[in-house]
């Protein structure tokens, strides 16, 4: 029994004393119910992965080798929550380090752990990793813990990587038939019924052959999207007028949503013509501008598309102005009428015009694809396209169509060069909405790394911490995200404080830490910060922007930093550092006088309160923000009527020194 005590002791203290990764624990019942499947080679590839006999992975380390978004993640924890005991806690861990490191992962009995390797350059794999790999996998199996790790094809190049003792590798090379993906996905939605519509559109059938599965999970999104806006149309029918096009079947909507489109794109972007002709269906630049114009914005009133797409042109022509612009609607007003009108370029394009002067796009799946196309073929016109999209945002959220553009774009291209002219683009003009694109980059699984690594470079830089800040505040104040999320939050406005040296910019990371002070989860991670500071072990200046936030926290009536004694946070050391230092004692005498006044209607609290804030505000340096408090306290009494600036001046200024150093302004 005493054997046992002292191996969990030292258990818990290897695991305590190392910064290991942290992660999400799953629920094993909700991720079974998950739609799920397996296909000939995974079949076979599951069976490699088991041990015959007992049912269980082959050894406690298993590393699973796979192209990118072939299901990887998805085959591993669905291999861990049917091959591992119901007690086992099943984690997915996040790979926040900048290389692979044994130390870093954790060791817990009975745990199930996965892991994804998939970052190009924080993800190397080298032997000696695997070595010390080898060596944690006796460790988890004398613990009855497995690590299943999902590592990105091309980072599994080396000769030297492979199995070692207690590593068991597995390969999978092709993907699950994607119409059964997206059959069981909509079978899980309650969609049984576009099941059997998609097995009668052979189209869009095609359309599906050949998808991964993170593409094929997406094209069960976009089905059940195209649906309920078929739906919708159909309850709320626009009156068809002479010459319009008749409302699209759902068998067409399907088709358009599934289809890339880069046949008729490679017609669209042909060889370039400066006149229309319906012989060509070649377009204009003009013409192509409008069209990526509609495709952002799908419906909107005539001018606001033709403004739209004007600015693109200018933008991509480098021009100062409209009116330098050559032919086309977009051309001088002398020449403007000699082509066609814009009414007629917008059918060109595919859309409609009807009876308010409003543009109706109704294909939001085609001018994805536009978009995307003409990102992949015209390199030049990435920057101009992305400060195009970046100005028209109106609001910092997803439903904007312009912001919901921008994000569609990060995530299919969001390498670090996209993210670094992302960020120079959208910084200083639009911080808000380069933080909305940024929160749906951390939280995808693809490109989150990257995004959490591009954004801990900005935090350094004054000119892109707004945008930073929006992130991190939206990131927090989410009270169900995950501890490892939070804590990268954490470092970036940690990361912010440290270096800024705008005033403006620590008011705002200061406004952030005080809204997160609000929350109980918030207050408890501020302070941690003060701790670390306390402790020398972090920011200085992180650390006492959190104590300030705090200081606004309550706790029944009482502040909050001093009613929490399980904090082991010194508040007279904290309150005397900052009323030592002059870039804070202007910020905290505010506060100090906030808890005095709150704390006059009961004696006993304001005796304990003035008794506890007596000794930081005496010693070295401490004279003149002493007397600036007690300024302060001025018109502030107890319940006896005592003045309280008078209390503090008489325990603070030894009576001999009161005419010297009187309380009265102007002294």
């Amino acid at each position: 029994m005493v054997a046992n005590v002292v191996e969990e002791l030292n258990l818990q203290t290897s695991t305590h004393k190392r910064d290991v990764l942290e992660g999400v624990e799953i629920d094993r019942g909700r991720l079974l119910d998950q739609p799920f499947v397996r296909g000939p080679h995974w079949d076979a590839v599951w069976t490699q992965a088991l041990d015959t006999v007992s049912g269980r992975p082959q050894q406690p380390v298993l590393v699973i080798v796979a192209p990118r978004s072939f299901g990887s993640t998805t085959f591993a924890l669905r291999l861990l929550a049917r091959h591992t005991a119901s007690h086992v806690d099943l984690v997915k861990l996040d790979a926040d380090w900048s290389t692979p490191t044994k130390g870093r992962l954790p060791l817990e009995k009975e745990h199930a752990f996965q892991l994804d390797l998939k970052h190009p350059e924080n993800d190397q794999l080298s032997s000696d990793f695997l070595n010390a790999l080898s060596s944690h996998a006796s460790q988890l199996r004398a613990n009855g813990s497995y690590l299943v790790l999902t590592v990105a094809q091309e980072l599994w190049r080396d000769h030297r990587l492979g199995e070692r003792e207690g590593v068991h590798v597995v390969h999978l090379r092709e993907t699950p038939d994607a119409q059964k993906v997206v059959e069981a996905h909509l079978e899980a939605y309650g969609y049984e019924r576009l099941i059997t519509a998609l097995q009668s559109y052979p189209k869009a059938q095609a359309s599906l052959r050949g998808l991964t599965a993170v593409a094929a999970e997406r094209a069960a999104h976009t089905i059940v999207m195209v649906w309920q806006e078929h739906a919708h149309l159909e309850q709320s029918p626009i009156s068809a007028r002479v010459g319009e096009q008749p409302p699209m079947s759902l068998e067409d909507r399907l088709t358009a949503a599934l289809t890339d489109w880069r046949s008729e794109l490679d017609a669209l972007f042909g060889e370039m013509t400066h006149l229309h002709s319906h012989g060509n269906p070649s377009l204009t630049v003009e013409d192509r501008c409008l069209l990526l114009a509609l495709a952002v914005q799908q419906s909107a009133p005539m001018p606001d598309v033709a403004r739209s797409a004007q600015e693109l042109l200018t933008r991509a022509a480098g021009q100062a102005s409209a009116s330098s612009s050559t032919g086309g609607a977009f051309a001088a007003a002398p020449s403007a009428l000699a082509g066609r009108g814009l009414r007629r370029r917008i059918l060109d394009v595919g859309a409609d015009v009807d009876g308010q002067d409003r543009v109706v796009f109704d294909r939001p799946a085609y001018g994805r694809a536009v978009l995307e196309y003409v990102w992949d073929n015209y390199d030049t016109m990435r920057e101009p396209l992305l400060a195009w999209l970046v100005e028209a945002a109106q609001t910092p959220s997803l439903e904007d169509p312009t912001v919901s553009a921008l994000a569609e774009l990060t995530l299919r291209h969001g390498t670090m060069g996209y993210l670094t002219t992302l960020g120079k683009t959208a910084c200083t003009k639009k911080p808000e909405v380069l933080g909305a694109v940024m929160e749906s980059a951390v939280r995808n699984e693809h490109i989150g790394r990257l995004a959490w690594e591009a954004l801990y470079r900005w935090a350094a830089q004054d000119e892109y911490a707004p945008a930073v800040i929006v992130l991190c505040r939206r990131i927090l104040e989410d009270t169900a995200v995950a501890p490892s999320t939070a804590k990268r939050a954490m470092v970036r406005l940690r990361r912010i404080a440290h270096t800024t040296s705008e005033s403006a910019t620590r008011e705002l990371v200061l406004a952030a830490y005080a809204d997160l002070a609000q929350q109980p989860v918030g207050a408890a991670r501020l302070a941690a910060e003060v701790r670390e500071w306390q402790q020398s072990k972090g920011s200085a200046r992180g650390g006492s922007l959190a104590f300030l936030a705090l200081m606004a926290a309550q706790d029944d009536g009482a502040p909050w930093l001093l009613a929490q004694s399980s904090l082991d946070i010194d508040v007279p050391r904290a309150v005397h550092d900052l009323l030592g230092n002059p870039r804070t004692v202007a910020e905290i005498i505010p506060r100090l006088s906030t808890w005095i006044r709150a704390s006059t209607t009961d004696p006993v609290a304001y005796g304990r309160l003035r008794d506890q804030l007596l000794p930081a505000l005496r010693g070295h340096n401490m004279f003149e923000a002493g007397m600036n408090l007690m300024r302060e306290l001025r018109g502030i009494s107890t319940a006896e009527g005592t003045s309280v600036a008078d209390d503090f001046y008489h325990h603070l200024v030894d009576t001999r020194l009161h005419a010297v150093f009187p309380l009265q302004d102007g002294a």
